[in-house]
């Protein structure tokens, strides 16, 4: 099976029609059930060309006349983009297997012609490897850490040149395993002492210690403890935002964009499987998962429904917290999910829009006593902050808690949990708690 071409035809879907890779990736993982390393290639290839095709574009445009290329199918493009990434950043394949077989590809998807122009500036690059980054700084982000120029403008206006930078090259690193202890099963201890005698590493996170790191994603997810459901895979910023809601014994819950289940599972452990649970989702995809996930882990306390958030229902006031981990810019999570800085069709009216309805619909399900708790995986304050500053003053009934009374301070701003991705070496997120008084 050919990798290269594999890649290709995923990438193709990514950066010309907008699909997420991870699905793409999962289904194409069976074609290599006998070749676990060419598809560990495939996998980093498409992962790297998506998070650096901006660079590699630039480096490609040096090497040829840079109105025709602009004018390259994008097809075609991908083509450079892919046997770039190989030469630049994959040292185990040497750079010449690199364009040979890129030319191959390209004579076997086009024609004889696109493929000596492919060899050309690929051949170019290889006696000049040395480029020239823009001069003005936003152009210069861009290019050097193949980020949107959009989106540098936005963030530079919001934090400054240093603070953008260091996202962007936070962002381009690569991720850790994190994984949630499930605390009604077992602990971190155990589960630390239980690996390293598989000599797999594992590190307790300095965030919560239900969380553990490991940079062995292979070994962990393989190990049958995994399956048995003495962990989960979750972010600790994520992890935070439910400890923040302080789940309590016997509590009644209401997490209204639930799937796959990260917060709902994990408020179930904290609350040792008792009380009750109800987690609603309206992608049928999502809610399997979060079946499966169930199921690994054993929880009963979870009532799942496939259901738009706005229609479910009959609304009633009763319920002690309520989860609102509302669809968001995602910002936060760009180390995972890189495809996310080229959704650039995405509509933020239209979010901030739904948001702001989510928090309305939320809080009516909320007893008196009980809380609202709204999360994003953004640090945009027109989703965060700015949202719940408008909530507040429109609904009186609420008001807003401390997040240091339950989440370490260096976690916290102006009362809300704010995660940022490099300073904390997490996923970007942030979290109100409101009461309803």
């Amino acid at each position: 099976m050919d990798f290269r071409l594999e890649a290709h035809k995923i990438l193709i879907k990514v950066l010309i029609k907008n699909v997420f890779s991870d699905k793409l990736l999962n289904l194409t993982r069976s074609k290599f059930k006998d070749d676990k390393q060419s598809y560990d290639l495939l996998f980093r290839l498409v992962k790297g060309v998506i998070k650096m095709h901006i660079r590699l574009d630039f480096i490609a445009s040096s090497h040829t006349d840079k109105v025709k290329f602009s004018k390259t199918d994008k097809k075609i493009k991908i083509l450079f983009y892919s046997s770039l990434y190989q030469i630049i950043y994959l040292d185990s394949i040497p750079d010449h297997a690199a364009v040979n077989e890129t030319v191959d590809l390209a004579k076997k998807q086009f024609n004889p012609q696109i493929a000596k122009f492919v060899n050309a500036v690929l051949r170019s690059y290889l006696r000049n490897p040395q480029i020239t980054l823009p001069t003005e700084k936003v152009n210069k982000i861009s290019v050097k850490y193949s980020y949107p120029v959009e989106l540098i403008n936005k963030w530079i206006n919001l934090w400054g040149e240093d603070h953008t930078e260091q996202l962007c090259r936070y962002f381009n690193e690569t991720s850790h395993l994190n994984i949630r202890v499930n605390s009604f099963a077992t602990n971190s201890d155990k589960l630390i002492e239980y690996f390293k005698r598989r000599n797999i590493v594992i590190d307790k996170s300095k965030a919560t210690s239900n969380i553990l790191i490991s940079d062995n994603p292979t070994g962990v997810l393989q190990d049958i403890a995994f399956q048995e459901g003495y962990f989960s895979i979750q972010d600790p910023s994520a992890a935070l935002v439910v400890e923040l809601a302080d789940p309590r014994l016997g509590d009644i819950v209401l997490d209204l964009f639930a799937a796959p289940g990260g917060k709902a599972t994990y408020t179930a452990e904290l609350m040792q499987d008792t009380g009750e649970i109800f987690a609603v989702d309206k992608i049928p995809a999502k809610i399997k998962l979060l079946k499966q996930n169930l199921e690994r882990l054993q929880l009963k306390s979870i009532k799942v429904f496939t259901k738009d958030a706005f229609e479910f229902g009959p609304i009633a006031p009763s319920f002690d917290k309520v989860f609102l981990d509302v669809p968001c810019s995602g910002w936060g999570v760009f180390q995972k999910k890189a495809e996310l800085r080229w959704q650039i069709h995405q509509k933020m009216d239209k979010l901030l829009k739904l948001q702001e309805q989510s928090l309305k619909r939320g809080s009516q399900f909320v007893k008196d006593g009980g809380f609202l708790i709204y999360s994003t995986c953004t640090m945009n304050p027109k989703e965060n902050e700015k949202q719940i500053y408008k909530f507040l003053e429109k609904h009186k009934e609420f008001k807003l808690v401390n997040a240091s009374e339950k989440i370490n301070e260096i976690y916290v701003n102006n009362h809300f949990l704010q995660i940022d991705p490099f300073e904390h070496q997490m996923d970007g997120a942030f979290a109100a708690k409101m009461q309803k008084v």
